[in-house]
């Protein structure tokens, strides 16, 4: 927390899973960020590319004996997320962009992280800008609009661009990058400010006693989530440490 950046408007900015890791951030300190840009959040996995409910919950029964194995069975999201030719292909090109199957644990964390955010939608008060895809088959876009609909935030927008898909930022052509950013930065200068101290305290003193998420396992920012029965597998199964 240099001097120089404590008078500066803190915001957050995630694209697709940091969307997701984004909000937790918020729900685990409400008053510290000043606002949020969401670029295809990961609230829900779209079910175009997700397994069928069966085969995870035959995955999440050996999860903790094989959690490293690559056997989830997922679709090309390279492929799905980068519209124009030629990035798609330096993206594949790319070496440390990690392109195998995720593995099992990683897979089953990340659905579990997505389903959280999507129940959770309506304790979200930041200030945010949320922008996807109308043509996006990673993410769905619905579920940001139920972000824009359910959150708590008094301040919120959506962006929401047809024909355009989950890779916003760098998938698509050029004038539809330059749109976004565009998009961005004019949500950021518009809030944006300098911040006193006693502005900073007397926003701190707003915080709830206690965060939203729990921080069992040695600090871990876990969420823990309600029961669900339509996935039996996942149910109570909320507190086991990732293996990447």
């Amino acid at each position: 927390d240099l001097e120089e950046y404590r008078s500066k408007s803190r915001f957050l900015y995630g694209e697709s899973m940091g969307g997701a890791v984004a909000l937790l951030l918020h729900r685990k300190d409400p008053t510290f960020w000043d606002g949020a840009v969401l670029v295809a959040p990961m609230c829900k996995i779209s079910e175009k590319v997700k397994p069928h409910p069966l085969v995870i919950t035959a995955l999440t029964q050996v999860e903790d004996i094989i959690p490293r194995w690559k056997i989830v069975p997922t679709k090309d999201v390279i492929d799905a997320a980068f519209k124009d030719p030629d990035k798609r292909e330096k993206i594949r090109k790319n070496k440390l962009i990690y392109q195998d199957k995720p593995r099992l644990k990683t897979a089953l964390e990340m659905l579990r992280t997505s389903m959280y955010v999507e129940d959770s939608l309506s304790k979200v008060k930041l200030p945010f800008l949320v922008l996807h895809g109308e043509a996006d088959t990673v993410t769905d876009p619905e579920v940001s609009r139920a972000l824009y609909e359910h959150a708590a935030s008094t301040d919120k927008a959506i962006k929401l661009y047809p024909g355009m898909w989950h890779g916003l930022t760098a998938g698509e052509p050029d004038e539809n990058v330059e749109a976004v950013f565009s998009d961005i930065i004019a949500w950021l200068n518009a809030r944006r400010r300098v911040w006193t101290p006693e502005e900073r305290l007397t926003k701190m003193l707003a915080a709830p006693k206690k965060p939203d998420i729990d921080e069992k396992d040695h600090g871990s920012t876990r969420p823990r989530r309600r029961r669900r029965g339509f996935l039996c597998g996942l149910t109570g199964r909320t507190h086991h440490h990732s293996e990447m």
